[in-house]
Formats: structure tokens, C-alpha cells, sequence
């Protein structure tokens, strides 16, 4: 069994799983078919995972391998499944479009005709109605501007009926028409530009009823780049973690760095691995970043005497066109930075041996299911003993793996949240967001020898709890493979940061 802030989180993190199943189905039972489809999608990749943690809650060791067949077999569900609600969904288009066909083509009276004929007349007339005249006397976009946008919407794409005042620009309420949400953006925007330049930024978001709205924003409200103080902050926090990534080296070592600095050459090999991790993440943020045409801010390094560095905040500078760049700038980082570190830490294992240079007591191997599997294969019966002889690259790679899986917690401006956000939404990500950092405090509360989860959870609460800005559309979500990834990175999080209980590590010969 779980002793302790194990068997809080473990158990915690289960119900947590079962509640979001639980009210996903009640969400999706008033959509149909499509809902009950889209909610068994995320049932058939769950279920997995949940069998495994809850046995693994209750001391009982599930085959590995076992594991690996039921995720095989629930990924081709998930794929067979979007299929299904692929297909619903075109057949379900399809019956409202001959539904209204035959609408149009039923004999009208005349008081029908004649409301017919307001309505053709209202689509056709690039004009507002009465509620969008009264909205445009008082939005603060010139009323010369206003009337070009709206310009810009008709009855094969966004046909507006209601124009409101938000921030410095406008929202329009209205019907989403065409062919799919990427391809009526892709108008709508290009109409705007052709029109007004460069001046304005179009956005498709869900509004509060559900339905699809239009935002249209100046596009002084951009990112800007970052000023001269954030600069000077940034390099602060540079130097900063090059100090905490020596003195966290040299506790591994054991010695104070600042009281020892004539023994810097000794701290400085696990001080660069530490920072190998950190610029590869970084360098997968800005390589996706470049893709996508979107400028990455300077990072802005969180230092941290236990593990060297907590990693760092990044700044997205440009506006992000949908929910798919967004997934793949935020998966790039924790995916270099993740394999960085798995190779470290495989080459580190491969290379222990009797008289390594590090010595750690074999009960580190059981903090962390994905690192204990792992060194139970190649350091096999090593593990039984009391000290087990490493080689350093271990102790790095151990530590940019745990790097790498805090910021892939689902909460705010993480990589986690961000993933989260594209993969599901604005509503999705704000309840993991809230039950990642409850999740933390009880974990800190019920371990307080250790301030490392203490001190990760009040950075996020008060510098990333917020979330991403929206997309330019935010409508339409990443593809099935996106979705598996990001399930996949999500799980690998917890497989780093969940640990061994003491009776299946002992089971298994993980630890003396």
C-alpha cells in the first residue's frame, strides 16, 4: 500500500480521473451520438491507465507488459472511434442541410414571403441591424473601420447578428456557415487583411453559449517583445541559475559550492548536464516556434537549490494560429528536453558499474516508476545492495527527466496546460489547472521534509496559473495523433514524479 502523500496523490488522481469521466459523460449525453462517441474517445485511453494506478494503489503489481498491449489496443480504439464521430458528424451536416433545403423549398404565405424576404435582405446588406448600429455608436473602433469588417461576414461563411462593444475592438454573435471552422477562418481573416491592412487581428473563439463568435481586435493589442527591465530580469535570472545549478551539483557531491568555490572544476560536469537539458528544451520550443512563424520570448529561468532549475517561462511574442501550433510549440520543448534526458540517463546506466564514481543508497531508484524500471534492467541485481555505484550521467538525466515532468503538469502556462488547452479547451485546462495545484498543496502539506513540491506550487500559483492567450482560431482542435501524443506525454509526467510503493520496489528488487 501507499504510505503517506503516496497514497493521497495516487488515490487522488484516480478520482480525479473518474470525476472528469463521470461528468465528460454527463456532458456529452444532450449532444447524441456524437457526444457518447467523443466521450467513450477519452474512456478507451483512460481506462488503462487507471487499472494500472488503482492496482498499483492497492499493492498489486500489474505486467508491464500487460500495460503495453491494453495501450496498443485502447490508441486503435481511439483512432477507430474518431473515425466513427468523423463520420456522424459529416452524415449529421448532412440531414440539417436537406432539412433546410426542404425548408426553403415548402410554399411560404405572404407574411412568410415577406419574412423571407427581410432575411435574404439582412444576409445580403453588408450593413448592421438596429442592435449593431446602437453597438457601433459606441465601439471603439471607428465607425469607418466597423462597417468594412462587417463587410466582410455573409451567408457562406459567418452570417452576424449581433455587434458588441469588447475592449478596444468588437464581437460579433452570429451563425458559423461553410464548410468547416479552419476554412471559414481562412476567409473571414484573409477578407479583413485584404480590406484593412494589417491593422486589425480576427479571432474565432467559442463564446459563452457555445457557439462559435468572432472577435476582431487592433492589432496593437499583439505580444510585444519584451522591454529592457524583462531583459534585465532574464539575464538576472541567467546568472542566478548557473549559481544554483553549481551548488545543486555540489550537494550532490556533497560540499557547499559557495563555501568550497576552489572545488568549481568538481561541480561544473553535473552543472552543464543540468543545463544540456534546459537548452534543448528551450531549443524545441523555438525550432517548432520557427515553424509556425511565431517569435519566442527570452526565457526566463526559474533557479532552484534542490534540482538546479525548475526550467523556465516562456514567452510566446507573436499570436499562435490555432490550437495545433499551440500543441506543437508546447509538446516540442518537454519532447527534446524528455529525450535529452532519457539518453542521458540510459547512457549513464549503461556505463555503471562497481566503483563508479557516484555512490546514491539504492532506495533512490524507487522515487520514480519510469527511472526504478529502468535501473532494474540494467543494474539488475546491483539494487539489492545498500549503496549502488553509478555513473554521474544517471544522477543528470534522473534530474532533467524530473525537469522535464514538472513543467508537463496540466496547469496554467506549464507546457502540461498549454497541451492541455490545445488538445481540449479553455474549460478543461482551467479545472486541471485548479486540480493540479490542490493536488500539490496536499502533497506539500502531508510531506513537509521536502519544500521541492511546496515551492513548484506557489510558482505556478502566482507566475503560470494564468492561461495562454486564445488562438487566432481556437475552433477547431488538433488531429487524433496530437491527442495520443499528448495523452502519452501526460502519462510519462506521472510515471517520472509517481514513485515505487515500498512492497512492490521490494517485490521487484528495486532497492536494498
Amino acid at each position: 500500500m501507499f504510505n503517506g502523500s503516496e497514497t493521497t496523490a495516487t488515490i487522488l488522481l484516480i478520482l480525479l480521473a473518474l470525476g472528469v469521466l463521470a461528468w465528460g459523460f454527463k456532458r456529452a449525453q444532450p449532444y447524441g451520438k456524437l457526444g457518447i462517441l467523443a466521450w467513450l474517445q477519452s474512456v478507451v485511453l483512460t481506462v488503462p491507465w487507471l487499472l494500472f494506478f488503482g492496482l498499483l494503489a492497492a499493492g498489486i503489481y500489474f505486467n508491464i507488459v500487460g500495460l503495453l498491449f491494453l495501450i496498443v489496443v485502447s490508441a486503435g480504439l481511439y483512432i477507430y472511434l474518431g473515425k466513427l464521430l468523423r463520420a456522424a458528424g459529416e452524415d449529421e451536416l448532412l440531414q440539417e442541410r436537406s432539412k433546410k433545403l426542404l425548408n426553403d423549398q415548402q410554399p411560404a404565405t405572404s407574411t412568410e414571403t415577406s419574412e423571407a424576404k427581410d432575411t435574404v435582405t439582412a444576409e445580403q446588406s453588408p450593413l448592421p441591424s438596429q442592435s449593431q448600429n446602437a453597438a457601433a455608436e459606441i465601439a471603439p473602433i471607428p465607425e469607418e473601420d466597423l462597417k468594412s469588417i462587417q463587410e466582410i461576414f455573409g451567408i457562406d461563411t459567418f452570417f452576424s447578428t449581433e455587434t458588441i462593444p469588447y475592449q478596444e475592438g468588437v464581437i460579433f454573435k452570429g451563425n458559423l456557415r461553410g464548410t468547416g471552422p479552419e476554412k471559414v477562418y481562412e476567409r473571414l481573416a484573409s477578407n479583413l487583411e485584404k480590406r484593412l491592412g494589417d491593422r486589425y487581428r480576427l479571432f474565432l473563439v467559442e463564446g459563452p453559449e457555445a457557439k462559435p463568435v468572432v472577435i476582431v481586435l487592433p492589432s496593437s493589442n499583439d505580444p510585444q517583445p519584451a522591454t529592457a527591465s524583462q531583459k534585465a530580469l532574464a539575464g538576472v535570472l541567467f546568472v542566478a541559475t548557473i549559481a544554483t545549478t553549481l551548488e545543486a551539483a555540489s550537494l550532490l557531491l556533497k560540499f557547499d559550492f559557495f563555501n568550497n568555490l576552489e572545488r568549481f572544476p568538481e561541480a561544473l560536469p553535473i552543472s552543464i548536464g543540468i543545463w544540456t537539458v534546459l537548452v534543448a528544451h528551450e531549443l524545441g520550443h523555438w525550432w517548432q516556434g520557427k515553424r509556425y512563424n511565431v517569435r519566442i520570448g527570452l526565457p526566463f529561468l526559474i533557479p532552484s537549490w534542490q534540482i538546479g532549475s525548475f526550467g523556465a517561462i516562456t514567452r510566446f511574442e507573436s499570436l499562435l494560429a490555432n490550437r495545433t501550433a499551440l500543441f506543437d510549440i508546447s509538446l516540442a520543448g518537454p519532447a527534446v528536453g524528455g529525450i535529452v534526458s532519457l539518453l542521458l540517463l540510459l547512457c549513464g546506466l549503461l556505463l555503471s558499474h562497481d566503483g563508479s564514481s557516484f555512490q546514491v543508497p539504492s532506495q533512490f531508484f524507487q522515487g520514480s516508476i519510469l527511472v526504478g524500471a529502468l535501473a532494474k534492467i540494467f543494474l539488475g541485481a546491483s539494487l539489492h545492495q545498500t549503496l549502488v555505484d553509478i555513473h554521474p550521467l544517471t544522477i543528470i538525466g534522473w534530474l532533467g527527466l524530473l525537469i522535464t515532468a514538472l513543467n508537463l503538469m496540466p496547469a496554467g502556462q506549464l507546457d502540461g496546460g498549454r497541451i492541455v488547452q490545445a488538445i481540449y479547451g479553455r474549460k478543461i485546462a482551467r479545472r486541471t489547472t485548479i486540480a493540479t495545484l490542490v493536488i500539490l498543496a496536499i502533497i506539500a502539506f502531508a510531506n513537509p521534509a521536502n519544500p521541492l513540491i511546496l515551492y513548484w506550487a506557489i510558482v505556478i500559483l502566482f507566475l503560470q496559473r494564468s492561461q495562454e492567450r486564445p488562438n487566432l482560431n481556437e475552433i477547431t482542435e488538433p488531429d487524433d495523433t496530437r491527442a495520443i501524443l499528448g495523452l502519452l506525454a501526460l502519462f510519462l509526467m506521472a510515471a517520472i514524479l509517481i514513485p515505487w510503493t515500498p512492497g512492490i520496489a521490494s517485490r521487484l528488487g528495486i532497492g536494498g
